[in-house]
């Protein structure tokens, strides 16, 4: 019986996309299930994150992400469309928010379906890195095709699904392991945030010895 290790995540978040091969890497390396837990952006699920007093770590994070994109040899280019509708001189957050939505619900469906993660790296790859349009021809299609899922059957599933009450359990239960950014790993209730926080889950999982032989 494999330990399970869950990994909240938003299809927004760059750190989220660039934590993706570690995720599946996981898989490969332990004895674990590693769980996609989707979320709503922080800017959707807290709108005053982008209060005037905290552009400043908004506006790092614009950089840094394609920093460290570039160090870890990743493609980067900020989304285009961008997944929120999101006025970026002010930051504002627009009241209607349909990607995002759909994108989060098709998460859910995907880890209902036991491809979480898989789904979490086509999709992200997608989205971060260059496809502009990303939304509309194939190309959402086609990522989930890699994954080995069937988009047409997901969106039916999303329709009329419980896949927001599940995203406002994954937002609680995030809550509950006292933190609130993404991606964060909880592995025994445990969390390990951030990107570059990997290794040190490594470790953790080393100390239990969960390491394939």
């Amino acid at each position: 019986m494999f330990t399970n290790i869950d990994v909240y995540f938003s299809f927004r978040s760059p750190y989220s996309y660039l934590a993706t091969p570690d995720m599946l890497q996981l898989k490969k390396d332990y004895a674990v299930e590693v769980n996609l837990r989707p979320v709503l952006p922080i800017a959707v699920r807290a709108p005053d994150f982008f209060n005037p007093e905290n552009l400043k770590r908004a506006k790092y994070i614009r950089m840094d992400w394609v920093r460290r994109a570039k160090f870890l040899s990743m493609p980067n280019r900020w989304p285009d469309p961008d997944p929120i509708v999101q006025n970026m001189e002010t930051y504002e957050i627009a009241p209607e928010q349909p990607l995002i939505y759909e994108l989060t619900k098709l998460g859910i469906e995907a880890q209902r379906l036991g491809k979480g993660v898989e789904f979490a790296k086509h999709v992200s790859h997608l989205i971060f890195g260059g496809t502009k349009d990303w939304h509309i021809h194939d190309h959402l299609e086609f990522a989930t095709g890699e994954a080995e899922l069937n988009l047409s059957e997901m969106r039916v599933a999303i329709e009329d699904g419980d896949h927001l009450q599940e995203i406002e359990r994954n937002q609680d239960n995030l809550q509950a392991a006292n933190h609130w950014g993404v991606p964060t790993y909880v592995f025994e209730s445990e969390p390990f945030f951030g990107q570059d926080r990997i290794d040190t889950l490594r470790w953790r999982l080393d100390q239990k010895n969960l390491r394939r032989s």
